[in-house]
């Protein structure tokens, strides 16, 4: 069913659900797996002329060079190889680009599923994703086991006194 899967990353442990998941479901399906790290420079456009470019840049690529090292990790524990890309430019337009110029089947990526006023502030990669790409895309909700965890602690202690 699925020959190639993309998974997008922003080399946060959070998204690191969502590689998991592709790494299994190429397993499953005997896919290539694709992973992208997006260097989205236009957040940087803002930076006093000082500021030297080509440093924030290479920082930027490193981390990108980590995340993707990590979705390898993963993936080789589920026997997959990867093929990574660095990519430049508007995250969710070059994933949508690559996703369809590299004819994958599926893209797998991280949502944080924040809703409200949070979305209209912080935008929503994986919701320009959905709304723009001919690919099926499959998103994993991140960062839910911390909060539940909270939650449980929480609720656990409603009740308690605290020495």
């Amino acid at each position: 069913m699925y020959d190639r899967i993309l998974v997008p990353t922003d080399g946060s442990s959070e998204t690191e659900r969502a590689v998991e998941h592709a790494a299994e479901l190429a397993a499953a399906h005997g896919a290539e797996l694709h992973a992208v790290y997006v260097v989205n420079s236009a957040t940087f456009a803002g930076l006093h002329m000082e500021t030297s470019w080509e440093g924030v840049d290479d920082v930027l690529r490193e981390e990108g060079q980590s995340a993707l090292e990590r979705v390898e990790e993963i993936a080789s524990s589920h026997g997959v190889e990867v093929t990574s890309s660095i990519l430049d430019g508007s995250p969710s337009r070059r994933i949508v680009e690559y996703a369809e110029s590299e004819d994958c089947d599926l893209v797998v990526m991280g949502t944080h599923g924040r809703g409200g006023i949070d979305r209209l502030l912080l935008g929503s990669v994986a919701e320009g994703v959905v709304r723009a790409c001919s690919v099926p895309v499959l998103t994993v909700q991140v960062g839910v086991e911390e909060e539940s965890a909270e939650s449980e602690t929480e609720s656990a202690n409603v009740g308690q006194s605290v020495p």
